[in-house]
């Protein structure tokens, strides 16, 4: 047998590379590695109870590629994890210019757009929010106004993920997990050029490949150190408070429900009646001192303002529940750019050898189910410019973004803080 395609990585992105490919080469000709013993990978930032698909954007051409993606959502091995509830588009009466002037953006999107504006219902100050909610929201809601889009909702990210992958080993791709990736092993090529032949395992074991994919998600600066210049790994907070059965069942079917000044909740999950809650904000990096770039920490952590944040958003919505412990906390690693684009490119001097998959910027699950197509479409010749590897300077981006409120915080720095607190 010819060396196979190599994927590196096993979330999202790797997962639906795998099986768009298998669709297109031999299946058997597939090998995917993943560091981690067990699907979905624990690192994965796709490994979650759940994920926001919402259809507007600021930008239309997101918004396009996001109505496809809810189209897929409805097919093969995505069936059945994307569940329409909507999306219920806020702020709070405390909410800042910034937060106010990113709603009245994405909400001009849903309305401009003609597949998505029949499922919009406006929600202005003088108007009850409730009745437009769907589910029973005891909280007084201060203030809030926004939007509703019916068209949205949200996707069970760690089910879809366990989907995709038995869909793609079934099709016949090669999966390999417990085996870590140390480095790409190159070969010199013409005109100045090295070309990717294989990569070296931590075990010390050489795996030859014709082709490597690297969809390492936050983890990928090891591998690829130049992409520094291009991504930070970056965090939200992640917490859950535990429901009864009977809890949960009162709230089935509510909207994804989101404060732009606050954070947003889901619709409680229906296995373990957690409901999932992430306050809004910059993200967090862990920044190596010794390199400039940031790195994941997959510590189980809990700012005290994300906490903050996520106790005024329960307060305000349903009180009844706001002083519950937090329970699973964590922090939800993805690759962030300066632009929020994806990269979807060939590494330069790698003679088409190395194509990275990187991006997500905390946005990327939703396009879950096209992402693997875009891959196909690069490796025949379709490239998307806007998704090309830039050479940037390697600045850090932690100010505000168009659709993020504040700046990113250091994790030294919010655990220093809280040590100083408790002396």
């Amino acid at each position: 047998m010819s060396p196979p395609i190599v994927i590196v990585g096993a979330g999202a992105f790797g997962l639906s590379t795998a099986l768009h490919l298998s669709q297109n080469v031999k299946p058997d000709e597939i090998l995917v590695l993943e560091q981690d013993t067990q699907m979905p990978p624990r690192s994965s930032a796709a490994n979650d109870l759940n994920k926001i698909v919402r259809a507007e954007y600021e930008d239309p051409f997101y918004t396009d590629l996001t109505l496809k993606a809810i189209n897929a959502w409805s097919s093969g091995p995505f069936a059945g994890h994307f569940h329409q509830t909507g999306f219920l588009h806020c702020v709070s009466s405390e909410a800042p210019a910034p937060a106010i002037a990113t709603l009245n953006r994405f909400h001009a999107s849903a309305n401009s757009h003609a597949d998505i504006q029949p499922h919009v219902v406006p929600l202005d100050k003088s108007s009850l929010v409730k009745p437009h909610q769907m589910g029973p929201y005891p909280g007084s809601m201060p203030g809030w106004h926004g939007y509703l889009n019916k068209l949205d909702g949200w996707a069970h990210s760690a089910k879809a993920l366990v989907a995709v992958y038995e869909a793609a080993r079934q099709a016949g791709v090669q999966f390999r997990l417990n085996t870590r990736v140390a480095e790409l092993i190159y070969t010199p090529a013409a005109a100045g050029q090295k070309k990717c032949t294989g990569v070296r395992l931590a075990s010390g074991a050489i795996l030859p490949a014709r082709q490597v994919i690297v969809t390492a998600g936050a983890g990928v600066s090891p591998l690829l150190p130049a992409l520094n210049r291009q991504i930070t790994a970056k965090a939200w907070s992640v917490a859950h408070i535990q429901l009864t059965a009977d809890e949960a069942a009162s709230l089935r079917g509510i909207p994804v429900t989101y404060a732009r000044d606050l954070g947003f909740f889901f619709e409680p999950d229906t296995d373990n009646h957690l409901l999932k809650l992430c306050p809004m904000g910059g993200g967090i990096v862990n920044t190596d001192l010794r390199t400039g770039f940031s790195t994941p920490d997959f510590m189980p952590y809990l700012p005290r303002e994300d906490q903050a944040k996520m106790r005024a958003l329960l307060r305000q919505t349903l009180p009844w529940c706001a002083d519950r412990p937090f329970v699973r906390p964590s922090l939800c690693w993805f690759a962030d750019t300066e632009d929020s684009d994806f990269i979807v490119d060939y590494v330069p001097g790698s003679g088409e050898s190395v194509v990275i998959v990187s991006g997500d910027s905390g946005h990327g699950f939703k396009m879950f189910p096209l992402v693997g197509g875009w891959v196909v479409d690069l490796l025949g010749g379709k490239k998307v410019e806007r998704w090309a590897w830039k050479e940037n300077d390697g600045k850090d981006w932690k100010g505000e973004s168009s659709w993020r409120l504040g700046s990113s915080m250091e994790l030294r720095d919010l655990k220093g803080q809280e040590s100083k607190a408790k002396l």
